[in-house]
């Protein structure tokens, strides 16, 4: 049962296949069987099992709320659950729990939803990789497949073999590997830059970044207001589809959310692509994108011209400015947002108290890490009186510019633009961490965080396993607020694909196996 769709699911608790408690027990004994993944901040195993037992009550009773009542999701540690702490992965509000949930948890409970835990992420979320949090980085489910293992044998290692496992992506590397370790069947993360879509590429799901304005960010512990948006991980299209069609639409304490009702997203099973336009932007073949995914990409788009698309080169000429104009945007926002985790107003206030200003310095320097740190310097800088409009006002300038160049594409004719999610499948940690965290945000994200500034939207699509038998994945972008096209289309790419997601199920029903005494044993897929 573990091994099926959202929809399969929950027709079979319609059926009586199952009920929603022995779907909540399966889930949370997979939860202690995969706990050395470290995906979970907080397993929320009592309120899963009361929200079990009330979804149970509904289904005896024949009036089940939707598709997602009994289901199990998880929820990335950066969105505020009522009497739940809410960390964001971080000693700055470590014990801190909302009085209220955020206007997605809250929809997601509303159909009747169980909620598994809270996900572990970077701090803030301010990260590529989700490996720079307090609570510790997220292991990659992927890390422990047979094929890879033999792979990684044939190459030398350090000296600590067990430490070759490889990352998530990130910063939602937790609900990443929440849901590919078959813990739930939907997982809640937060994208600015690429932050759902990059995980979700490297642990071989569906991540998909909404347009923005359609999901509310209540309660959403901000990062980049203006390019926040709730992301969806899921293990297939269709599933992402269901999720989303009960978090869009307006909210009234959120501002930036549509008027317009939105209507629940059914996708057709699109049998001619015919019509289809998709474009292929010349500026994303960088340098550094490694020969497998530049490969698939070209299959990619060979797939759509054999089966009667129009497939056109497209230029989107801005592109080579928008990481540095990103930078600046992000950080400028970052030191606005976390101006509020004094030790007065929010979050850990240190115990000293020679002078207001030693407090405000101790405090955060306790409460932040490095990364968090670096970033509210430097957008500090860049919102100086003297530097604004040296660097903030031009940025958001380019940042315009790199919006019409979609604009202008879209306005062409082309439908969906067919990218790279990420430069290269996973990487290993050892390997990871030798760039710095700025560096590494900056590579991985290359493909990914345009989006978020031109507000548009986007979904991963996992596609083939490398040589070393790991997930690659390639992101469709679409118009703003067609999403329910971009999904379409994703979802006739998929059916083509068919991408092996369920070759983790034999994996991780034996994964008890995999740690004894902390050792990594053999495994096989």
């Amino acid at each position: 049962m573990l091994g099926r769709t959202l929809r399969e699911v929950s027709a079979g608790l319609k059926q009586g296949q199952i009920t929603p408690t022995e779907l909540c027990q399966k889930c949370l004994s997979m939860i202690k069987k995969t706990k050395f993944l470290n995906a979970y901040i907080t397993v929320t195993e009592e309120e899963a099992l009361k929200q079990a037992e009330e979804s149970e009550k509904r289904y005896a009773k024949g009036q089940p709320l939707g598709d997602l009542d009994g289901i199990p999701v998880a929820i990335k540690d950066n969105f505020s659950t009522s009497a739940i702490e809410t960390t964001c992965g971080s000693n700055m509000l470590k014990g801190y729990v909302p009085p209220y949930n955020a206007t997605v948890v809250q929809k997601l409970f509303d159909q009747g939803a169980l909620l598994m835990g809270k996900t572990n992420l970077d701090e803030f979320a301010m990260g590529s990789g989700s490996t720079d949090g307090v609570f510790g980085p997220v292991k990659n489910p992927w890390s422990y497949s047979k094929q890879y293992r033999e792979k990684r044998k044939q190459k030398p290692h350090g000296e600590n073999e067990d430490s070759d496992w490889l990352i998530t992506g990130g910063s939602s590397g937790g609900s990443a590997a929440a849901v590919s370790a078959f813990t739930c069947f939907a997982a809640l993360g937060s994208d600015t830059g690429g932050s759902t879509r990059n995980p979700a590429a490297q642990c071989g799901l569906v991540g998909v970044k909404p347009s923005y304005g359609l999901v509310s960010r209540h309660g959403l512990i901000p990062l980049v207001n203006s390019m926040d948006v709730p992301g969806i991980l899921t293990r297939c299209v269709d599933d992402a589809a269901v999720v989303l069609g009960v978090l869009a639409g307006h909210d009234p304490k959120d501002s930036t959310t549509i008027q317009d009702p939105v209507k629940p997203f059914l996708l057709p099973s699109l049998t001619d692509v015919s019509k289809l336009c998709i474009g292929i932007p010349k500026e994303y073949l960088v340098p550094e994108l490694s020969s497998e995914v530049q490969s698939l990409w070209t299959k990619a788009a060979d797939l759509f011209e054999s089966r009667g698309a129009k497939v056109i080169e497209v230029s989107l000429p801005h592109t080579s400015y928008s990481i540095v104009c990103y930078h600046v945007l992000c950080t400028s926002e970052v030191a606005s947002n976390m101006a509020r985790f004094d030790g007065l107003e929010y979050g850990h206030r240190c115990d000293i108290d020679v002078s207001t200003e030693a407090m405000y310095a101790a405090t955060r320097r306790e409460g932040f890490n490095d990364v968090v740190r670096g970033r509210i310097l430097s957008g500090n800088f860049f919102l100086l009186k003297e530097n604004y409009e040296t660097y903030f006002i031009k940025a958001q300038k380019v940042r315009r510019l790199i919006a019409n160049d979609f604009v202008n594409v879209f306005n062409s004719g082309v439908d969906v633009l067919l990218t790279p999610t990420t430069l290269s499948e996973a990487v290993p940690y050892l390997e990871f961490i030798k760039e710095d965290n700025r560096t590494r945000s900056a590579q991985d994200d290359i493909f990914t965080q345009a989006v978020n500034m031109a507000g548009l939207p986007a979904i991963s699509v996992p596609m083939a396993l490398s040589n070393q038998g790991l997930p690659i994945g390639l992101q469709f972008i679409g118009r703003a607020f067609c999403d329910q096209q971009l999904l379409t289309v994703a979802k006739w790419f998929e059916k083509q694909v068919q991408f092996p997601v369920i070759q983790l199920q034999g994996l991780m029903d034996d994964c008890s196996a995999i740690f004894e005494n902390e050792k990594l044993a053999s495994v096989s897929l």
